[in-house]
C-alpha cells in the first residue's frame, strides 16, 4: 500500500486536496474519481512515514516465474481470467501476488479487462507484461501472449541467475576475507601485542605496522563502520545524477572479466524482449519504447532511445548501433538482415539464443579463473597477519 498528496476539484468547482491510499496511482485517481474529485496532480509520498517495510523485493523472482506459467496454462486450458486469478490466490507463494490477485478478480468481475487490473499494482506487475497483455486482448490471442511471457521470463530469471552465480563466489570469498582479518586484527593480534611489549625489544617495522592497525580496528571501529556508510550514501548520490550514472554504467561495462559478462547479458536481454514484443505483433517503434523502459543499463538505453528517433525518421533500427561500442557486429549485421528479409524477430531471437548460450561459457569460464585467485588473496592476506606475528617469534627463540 502506498501513499499519494493529490490537488483537484469536485463536481461543484471546489478546490480540493490531501492524502489517500492505494496500491498504484492509477488505483488512488480510480477511487478520487469514485468520490466525485477531478484530480489535477497527484504524486507519492516518499517519506519514510508512508513507506511499507519489507525486506528485499515484493516478489521474488521465482515466485513470479511460477505464477505466470501457471497463469498461462490455464488460460491455454480454457479457465476464464476469473476463475484462473481465483484459483492462483490458493497456490501462490507470495502473499504480494496473492493480495494483488484477490483485488484484480474483483477489478474483472466490475468490467475492467486483465491488463487495467494489472496497471494498478505496477510494483508487482512490469509494464511490458501489461502492455502485452493489452495487446493480446486487442488481437485475441491472450493464451499465446501469455505462453510467450511466460517463456519470456523463464529466460530472463535464467539469465539473471547465471550472473547472480558468476558474481556471489568472488563476492562471498572477499566478505569472508574481511571477516576472517578484522577477527585477527580486534581479538588474536593483541594477544600476542601484550606478549612481545613484555619482551622489551623493538619490533620489526612490519610487525609495528600491524599492531597500530589492531589498535586502530580495536579503537576507532565506528570510523570504519561511518565510511562504509558514506560510501553507500555516495553511490546512491552518483546514481541519482544522469550524466555521473551513465558514467558508471559505461565503467560497468569495461570493467575487466566482469564487463564483458555484463554486456552480454545487457544484449541478450535487449534482444530477447524485442523479438517478443515483434513476435506478439507489437508495432517496432512501441517495441523499442518499451525495451527502452525495461533495459536498466543507461548506455544501452540511450542508444535506443537514438534508434527511435531513427525509426520516425524511416531509417533502420540499427543505424545508431553500428558505430557504438557496446553492440557487436553480429547484433548490428543480424538487425539489418532482419528488416531487410522482414524476419526481425527470428534475428533478434537468434541474437538472444547466442548470448544467453555465450553467458553460460562465459560464467563458466569466470567461475574457473576467480576461484584460484580469491583463494590465492585470502591466503595473502591471512597470512600476511599471520606473518606479523611469527616474525618476532624468531627474535625471541634465538634469545632463549
Amino acid at each position: 500500500m502506498a501513499y499519494f498528496r493529490y490537488k483537484g476539484r469536485d463536481r461543484l468547482g471546489k478546490a480540493k486536496q490531501g492524502k489517500i491510499s492505494a496500491e498504484s496511482k492509477q488505483e488512488a485517481v480510480a477511487n478520487l474519481k469514485l468520490n466525485g474529485v477531478i484530480v489535477f496532480q497527484i504524486d507519492e509520498l516518499n517519506s519514510i512515514l508512508y513507506k511499507e517495510i519489507h525486506f528485499g523485493k515484493k516478489v521474488k523472482h521465482k515466485d513470479f516465474v511460477i505464477f505466470l506459467r501457471q497463469f498461462s496454462t490455464l488460460i491455454d486450458a480454457g479457465v476464464t481470467l476469473v476463475e484462473a486469478t481465483t484459483i492462483l490466490q490458493e497456490q501462490t507463494d507470495s502473499k504480494h501476488i496473492k493480495s494483488s490477485l484477490a483485488k484484480i478478480t474483483e477489478h474483472l468481475e466490475s468490467g475492467e479487462t486483465l491488463s487495467q487490473a494489472m496497471e494498478r499494482y505496477d510494483d508487482i506487475y512490469p509494464s511490458l507484461l501489461t502492455n502485452m497483455i493489452h495487446a493480446g486482448e486487442v488481437s485475441g490471442n491472450l493464451d499465446e501472449i501469455l505462453d510467450n511471457m511466460a517463456t519470456y521470463y523463464e529466460k530472463q530469471n535464467q539469465l539473471r541467475q547465471k550472473i547472480v552465480t558468476a558474481l556471489t563466489y568472488p563476492l562471498t570469498v572477499g566478505v569472508f576475507a574481511l571477516l576472517i582479518s578484522i577477527f585477527l586484527l580486534t581479538f588474536i593480534v593483541p594477544t600476542f601485542a601484550n606478549m612481545f611489549t613484555s619482551m622489551g625489544e623493538d619490533l620489526p617495522a612490519y610487525t609495528a605496522f600491524i599492531l597500530g592497525l589492531s589498535d586502530f580496528t580495536r579503537s576507532y571501529w565506528w570510523v570504519l563502520l561511518l565510511l562504509v556508510i558514506l560510501a553507500f550514501i555516495l553511490i546512491r548520490y552518483l546514481l541519482s545524477k544522469p550524466n555521473l550514472a551513465y558514467r558508471l554504467d559505461v565503467l560497468k561495462l569495461k570493467t575487466p572479466i566482469f564487463g564483458d559478462l555484463l554486456q552480454k547479458a545487457v544484449l541478450a536481454r535487449m534482444t530477447r524482449t524485442l523479438s517478443s514484443l515483434l513476435n506478439s505483433s507489437v508495432p517496432i517503434l512501441q517495441a523499442v519504447q518499451i525495451a527502452d523502459r525495461v533495459i536498466t543499463n543507461r548506455v544501452v538505453k540511450k542508444v535506443l532511445q537514438d534508434s527511435q528517433t531513427s525509426l520516425e525518421q524511416g531509417e533502420s533500427l540499427a543505424t545508431p548501433m553500428k558505430d557504438h561500442w557496446v553492440f557487436t557486429k553480429m547484433v548490428t549485421q543480424m538487425i539489418a538482415v532482419g528488416e531487410r528479409s522482414g524476419s526481425l524477430d527470428e534475428m533478434l531471437s537468434k541474437v538472444a539464443d547466442f548470448y544467453e548460450e555465450e553467458l553460460d561459457h562465459a560464467t563458466d569460464k569466470i567461475k574457473s579463473l576467480i576461484e584460484p585467485i580469491m583463494i590465492v588473496i585470502l591466503t595473502v592476506i591471512v597470512g600476511a597477519i599471520v606473518l606479523a606475528i611469527i616474525i618476532p617469534m624468531f627474535s625471541l627463540f634465538e634469545n632463549i
